[in-house]
Order: structure tokens, then C-alpha cells, then sequence
């Protein structure tokens, strides 16, 4: 059966809804926070030199960018279906391509792809202070820019792990000449590049904008990440925890010919939004009701705006209250994720696992069409307590009533 045969009919079968398998994505350089509901034997399946699972990805058409090693389809989301009492699979990339308009609705005519992709990062500790580069500096190594956003969600947070902390950005004052020298001395040990930066305390609950150019050490919050589809970066600092970073990493997504230049690595980075003194007030983001929270509630739901300052992507976070039914009309395709409860979003269960072993098939992950978005998807909770709580990622132009800044 062809890609586009096998699209076609995971599509009708969805009734414009397909059910996608876990996407697990390991970091050579991370430890896993254990919270992405893996189970325990499973945490390094691919074996100690890949590193550990840290990372489930959703709704992507990228590929991961882990080296030399890196498997086949690393990243890419399977669509799953049936044909003939048997399970089959085809990545949803596949389906893109071939079913274009039919699948992401107007995001084909401009985009020509699915443009964005989320991902649970679950690291043990911080993450070493990186920065993910423009269009311009990407388009250099023939990739895209990458701006992400992060949500920490309560249900993935029963513990902070070891530095629920942040750093962002570069402190007021701070030279080009100063970041310059420490870039220089990470081949020494630790570069102490963090003195350079001011950390911010993570709250379950809320989250961060963060455009590409900025320098940040994700702190040991589980979160989910929506994001540019893109996986370029660049890690700027040369000791996090007890590891080491691999100096290779430092010049990761550099132009052969601007490897050793290190202005190169300082002219990645967007000064200006890096020295902002009000960098809280333009980047945190508290949750935000799509509308007046009684009228939602009347109907059976909540629902509210947890990114929303990216013109590249956004997310939501729907709540159906116990012994509810209702339809839900977005404006454009996305992908979404069961955090708690059960129960049915159109033809499909939908539920949320509390283990699942590397390689199992979940009920906890669809993609949504652009036209079964638009018309409305209904969504059933048959709980007389447990609310069905789903995280959803969107393109760009989905909405038309998103907040801005």
C-alpha cells in the first residue's frame, strides 16, 4: 500500500483524526527526569551511548539531530491505523506530503509542511546554557530557525527535580567582550558563562516565550514544548551538574568555514533581547481564559491560552469537567496530548496511560485536520470525578482571538 493510500485511509477511518504512536527522542548529554510516564527498565532502550530518554516528541514532521547515531526516523511521529484486522503505521510527514490541504488545511499553500512540533523535555537536572539561532544564521547550515515556548504542566510535576530553576538571557551590562572570553575557555572546564546570566524560578502552571537568539538553561521542570519545526542549536556552556559537554556541541549548527570564529558565536546571539531588563514582563506567560471562565464552565469545559506569544506556533490547555460532553471548534489543525482522565474525542478513546513500556501504542495522542478542527470535535467525559485534561499544539494562523503582548 502506497504512503498516500495509507493516509487516506488513517484519515477516513478518523473521521479526520489520526491516532499517532509515542515519538521518544534520547539527549547523550541529559539524564532523564523520569515523569514522561516510560516505563523504568525503558529509560535507556537505545542503549547507554545514546544517552537517556528524555524527550517524547509530538506531532512532528522533523527528524532529530543527534549525530552520527541517530536511527531512522528518530523523532518523526507514526500515524497508526488499521487494515485487515492488522495494525499499520505511516509517519505523519508522509501524510503531510501527501494529503497537503486535505491534512493542515491552509498552513499547505504557505508552509508546504507541518511547521511546528512539541515535545515533553524531562531532564534530571538543568540543561547547559544554549541558544537555538535565527533564520539567518540557520539558513547557513540549510535549516530553519527555532523559536520555542515552554508550559509547565501540573500533572507531569510531582516533583521539581534538581534545579527547577531557569536561566535566561544575559544580565544588563554584559559585554560582547565578556561572553567572548568565556566562549573561548570551554575547552578549560567550566566556563561559568551562568555568571553572566540571572536564573528564574519555575511554577507549575505557567510558562515562557522564548524567540530564537536567546541564551537559556531549561531548568529540571518537566515541560512541554511547542516549537518552530526545527532542532538546530548550539551549546554555550561547557560544564552543567557533573557533565561535561563535548566541545564539538559548542560549534553544533556552525558553518564549517566559521568553526574556531568565535564572534560568530556571539553574532548568533539577539543582544537586545538577551540585555532586556524587563525580561520577565515580556516573555512570562500566565495561563489565559479563551473566554469569561462561567460561560465555559455552564458548557461543561474550561479552556485557556497557555502560549500564546509566538506568531509561529501557540497551545491551549482544554479541561472537560466530569460527566460532560461537548464540541470544541478551533481554526486550524493540531496536535494534542492526554493529560488526565478518559474518555472518547470522536470515534476515538482517548486516555491517559499511567506506563507505558518503549514501543507500546497509546491512546493518549491524535492529529486533528484542519476541517474536523474547524466543524468541532466532540469530546465525551463519562467520569463522575476526573476531568479529561489535553494539551494542544497549533501552526501558525489557527486563531484569530489569540492574546498578544
Amino acid at each position: 500500500m502506497s504512503a498516500k493510500s495509507k493516509a487516506e485511509r488513517a484519515l477516513e477511518q478518523g473521521k479526520g483524526i489520526v491516532r499517532l504512536a509515542p515519538t521518544w527522542v534520547p539527549r547523550v548529554f541529559c539524564v532523564p527526569g523520569r515523569r514522561i510516564k516510560l516505563h523504568p527498565d525503558d529509560y535507556y532502550a537505545l542503549g547507554g551511548e545514546r544517552g537517556g530518554i528524555d524527550e517524547r516528541w509530538f506531532s512532528s514532521t522533523t527528524p532529530a539531530d543527534n549525530g552520527p547515531l541517530t536511527s531512522k526516523n528518530e523523532g518523526l511521529s507514526p500515524i497508526v491505523f488499521e487494515h485487515n484486522g492488522e495494525k499499520e503505521t505511516v509517519l505523519l510527514r508522509e501524510a503531510v506530503d501527501e494529503l497537503k490541504a486535505d491534512l493542515i488545511g491552509k498552513l499547505w499553500e504557505k508552509h508546504k509542511r507541518w511547521p511546528m512540533y512539541s515535545k515533553f523535555f524531562d531532564n534530571l537536572g538543568a540543561l547547559p546554557l544554549h541558544i537555538h539561532h535565527g533564520e539567518e544564521h540557520a539558513a547557513k547550515v540549510n535549516a530553519s530557525g527555532k523559536p520555542e515556548a515552554y508550559y509547565f504542566p501540573p500533572q507531569a510535576n510531582n516533583y521539581g527535580g534538581e534545579f527547577p530553576y531557569t536561566f535566561f538571557g544575559l544580565n544588563p551590562g554584559v559585554t560582547k567582550d565578556q561572553v567572548r572570553e568565556v566562549l573561548k575557555d570551554f575547552a578549560k572546564g567550566d566556563n561559568r558563562i551562568t555568571d553572566l546570566s540571572a536564573a528564574y524560578r519555575l511554577t507549575p502552571g505557567t510558562g515562557w516565550d522564548l524567540p530564537p537568539g536567546i541564551l537559556h538553561a531549561p531548568g529540571s521542570l518537566c515541560t512541554y514544548e511547542p516549537q518552530k519545526a526545527s532542532d538546530v542549536f548550539a551549546l554555550y556552556q561547557s560544564l552543567t551538574g557533573n557533565t561535561v559537554i563535548p566541545e564539538e556541541l559548542l560549534w553544533k549548527d556552525t558553518p564549517p568555514e566559521e568553526k574556531g570564529n568565535y564572534d560568530y558565536l556571539v553574532d548568533v546571539i539577539d543582544w537586545e533581547l538577551n540585555v532586556d531588563p524587563e525580561f520577565q514582563k515580556n516573555h512570562f506567560m500566565a495561563p489565559l481564559p479563551v473566554r469569561p471562565l462561567e460561560e465555559m464552565r455552564a458548557e461543561g469545559y474550561e479552556e485557556r491560552w497557555i502560549c500564546y506569544l509566538s506568531d509561529d506556533f501557540s497551545a491551549k490547555e482544554l479541561t472537560v469537567l466530569p460527566g460532560k460532553s461537548v464540541t470544541i471548534k478551533d481554526g486550524g489543525a493540531y496536535g494534542m496530548i492526554m493529560m488526565q482522565g478518559h474518555g472518547t474525542m470522536g470515534v476515538w478513546d482517548i486516555e491517559t496511560p499511567a506506563l507505558i513500556r518503549f514501543g507500546q501504542l497509546t491512546h493518549d495522542e491524535y492529529f486533528v485536520s484542519e476541517s474536523a478542527a474547524r466543524a468541532g470535535v466532540k469530546i465525551t467525559n463519562p467520569s463522575k470525578c476526573d476531568p479529561i485534561v489535553m494539551l494542544k499544539h497549533f501552526g501558525p494562523d489557527a486563531h484569530e482571538d489569540m492574546p498578544k503582548r
